[in-house]
């Protein structure tokens, strides 16, 4: 298995850095936004995310949450052993606020999709942006964009991306994993 560091040299935090300023332009002083992590990885971007912002804006308070989107999945029976359900925790409603809404990894666009879905529950938002930290350019199966990304590599389906945050016992690194032929 060759591993392909996507973040060297502290590139990883200059570009949390960068999305957070990303953030503040487009919101300010987030009056009226929510964020919300996905479940399982994104919480562990989305809760540095939320880090990072309280560091440059200590003085704002932003609603987060956590969304588990497994039985809104369009292939959750498809997988040969049944899904374990995480916890969504969200206790705010989102009717008529701007959500950005953080995962790790755009692959697909199956698991945003399923997201609009299950936000849902808690109302309908003004504003949906999506941020990841790597967005997989070439294997989307729907019409999903990412409005700030870390970083977009081009990838073939053989290829994975492994985040290994430290809110997840990993140390800061996200790799490029390329199988070997």
């Amino acid at each position: 298995m060759q591993k392909l560091n996507l973040f060297p040299n502290k590139k990883l935090e200059v570009t949390l850095l960068r999305m957070a300023h990303e953030l503040i332009e487009k919101y300010g002083n987030f009056s009226h936004t929510v964020i919300i992590g996905l479940q399982p990885r994104g919480v562990y971007f989305s809760q540095r995310m939320c880090k990072v912002l309280c560091d440059l804006l200590p003085e704002v308070n932003i609603p987060y949450g956590e969304l588990d989107v497994t039985f809104f999945r369009d292939d959750f029976r498809r997988r040969p052993a049944p899904l374990q359900a995480n916890q969504t925790r969200i206790d705010f409603l989102i009717e008529g606020k701007n959500v950005i809404l953080i995962d790790d990894v755009l692959y697909t666009g199956r698991t945003i999709r399923a997201a609009m879905d299950a936000m849902l529950a808690y109302g309908r938002p003004k504003s949906v942006d999506l941020m990841v930290l790597v967005d997989r350019v070439h294997n989307r199966e729907l019409p999903v964009e990412a409005s700030i990304v870390g970083i977009s590599v081009d990838t073939i389906q053989s290829q994975k991306v492994s985040v290994e945050l430290q809110e997840s016992g990993g140390g800061d690194e996200v790799f490029l994993l390329n199988s070997e032929a």
